[in-house]
């Protein structure tokens, strides 16, 4: 839950104890409560006026895919099994044949405009 573990959260509430006080502790849980519930809906109804202005090609669109981390290692992975793809269809094509192997004393072919 957000990187906070159960030692935490005793301490949180330990300490919303003492701030708050016993009998006003139920009244800030239920008002938190309600706050989570409108950011949600206010973030589902963002997501879903998103969804129609951008048209039924995005109709799987979702707010996290706008999360830049997330959207580069969609396209590394996309391109990543293209590769691996072309890899498995280059087995299947003849490949050509390599270059006869240099003789003693020989120096490699050298383009002077390829550089």
């Amino acid at each position: 839950m957000m990187g906070i573990g159960f030692a935490e959260f005793l301490v949180i509430g330990v300490v919303a104890m003492l701030v708050f006080g016993p009998d006003r502790l139920p009244d800030f849980a239920r008002q938190a409560g309600r706050m989570i519930r409108q950011v949600r809906g206010l973030a589902r109804q963002a997501r879903d006026d998103i969804r129609t202005e951008l048209g039924p090609e995005y109709a799987d669109f979702e707010l996290t895919d706008l999360d830049p981390r997330r959207a580069i290692r969609k396209h590394v992975m996309e391109a990543w099994e293209d590769d691996e793809d072309d890899e498995d269809d280059e087995d299947d094509v003849k490949k050509a044949p390599a270059a006869p192997p240099l003789r003693s004393g020989e120096r490699p072919p050298y383009d002077h405009e390829a550089t």
